[in-house]
């Protein structure tokens, strides 16, 4: 995988069409080979979680380059079993924990003054 630097993170919302059962979810699935083309080489999977009564969300780590790639997949294998929707993301984490030292930073200076 690329630098971290020179990558995206996308997530992926994979709503479920729900007038399918999983046996035919999994049949068209197949029939695409869903599983050996998503993620394309060079896509890492950051995640991929089921959110019940909704579907899959995914998060990817590509570089900005397999955008492209990464959408060409989807149209060639999962739409006709989910809708799909597409968001930029980050990682949160490194600056809720940054935000959260500044607070108590500044909860220490009130103490203290």
């Amino acid at each position: 995988m690329t630098d971290a630097a020179e990558t995206i993170l996308l997530t992926i919302l994979l709503k479920h069409d729900q007038s399918k059962n999983m046996d035919e979810i999994q049949t068209r699935l197949a029939a695409a080979a869903w599983w050996d083309r998503f993620p394309p080489p060079g896509v890492e999977i950051v995640g991929w979680n089921v959110v019940m009564g909704i579907g899959q969300i995914v998060t990817v780590r590509l570089p900005p380059s397999l955008l492209n790639v990464v959408n060409i997949e989807i149209e060639r294998c999962a739409w006709g079993v989910f809708s799909t929707e597409f968001f930029p993301t980050y990682d949160f984490v490194p600056v809720r924990e940054r935000l959260k030292r500044e607070f108590h930073a500044k909860q220490d200076a009130v103490k203290k003054s």
